[in-house]
């Protein structure tokens, strides 16, 4: 099946969380545009990474990209931090968007584990 990952809930979920986080950084001073630029990054690599491991020709192989996926959840949460650190948002969004991704992060351990067995 061509383009598997588009029928994946966590796919799904990823792609939205990134449009939030594109909004978000879009609001950062351009001072910030560093840190901005990797949050889009990191948080892009969530869903590109679900995507590109969705081809692969074994399970083994998938799940090192979920691995990867996984990283680069908590990247974003670390850019998040500092983002919040920074008092570029309130602690309010810090918090929506820590259990975002703390949701994503809890989806895609259970996708792990679904590829292991």
């Amino acid at each position: 099946m061509a383009f598997r990952f588009r029928n994946f809930k966590v796919y799904q979920d990823a792609k939205l969380l990134h449009r939030e986080i594109v909004i978000l950084v879009n609001t950062f001073p351009r001072n910030y545009w560093y840190l901005a630029d990797q949050m889009k990054r990191s948080s892009l690599s969530i869903v590109l990474n679900i995507a590109e491991g969705s081809s692969k020709q074994s399970d083994k192989d998938f799940n090192r990209y979920i691995a990867i996926s996984l990283g680069s959840v908590d990247e974003t949460i670390a850019s998040l931090e500092i983002a919040f650190d920074q008092k570029l948002l309130s602690k309010e969004r810090f918090i929506y968007f820590e259990g975002r991704h703390e949701l994503l992060s809890n989806q895609l351990g259970g996708f792990s584990k679904f590829l292991k067995s």
